[in-house]
Parts: structure tokens; C-alpha cells; sequence
């Protein structure tokens, strides 16, 4: 009973969370200043207009297409 109690508790806590770092694109680590930042995992399929991050660190494989110059700087243009 106790283990069962225990397993409860831990997934009305820490599901959330675990749930919301899994939910962002592991291609889209960090902000301009280093900060970091979530992007959702493709699809949809995401363009600069739809999220309010510019200038982001991206690394391969780049599924929302964001770093059109291939030089790892994501939406640099307006």
C-alpha cells in the first residue's frame, strides 16, 4: 500500500514537469543570451511567425526548418 501511495504521489508531482521538458525540441536548446527555451516537436510544423524566440541556438536535424542559412542561428530575420 505504501509503494502504491508512493507511486501516486509521484506522478501528480512530478509528471507535469517530466511531461513538459519532453514536449520541447531537443533541436532548439537555448535563447540568444544562453537562456533556455522550449520549442514543441514537429508537427505541427512551426514557422518564425508562430513562436516569439529569435535568434535561437539549432542543431541538427532541424525539423521545423528554422535555420534556413544552415549557419545555427535560428529566425534571425524579421
Amino acid at each position: 500500500m505504501i509503494k502504491l501511495l508512493i507511486l501516486i504521489a509521484f506522478l501528480i508531482f512530478f509528471s507535469p514537469a517530466m511531461a513538459q521538458q519532453q514536449a520541447c525540441d531537443p533541436s532548439y536548446p537555448t535563447g540568444e543570451k544562453g537562456e533556455k527555451i522550449c520549442i514543441p516537436p514537429s508537427p505541427p510544423d512551426l514557422d518564425c511567425q508562430d513562436i516569439s524566440y529569435r535568434r535561437f541556438k539549432v542543431l541538427s536535424p532541424d525539423p521545423h526548418r528554422f535555420d534556413r542559412d544552415k549557419d545555427g542561428i535560428g529566425c534571425e530575420q524579421d
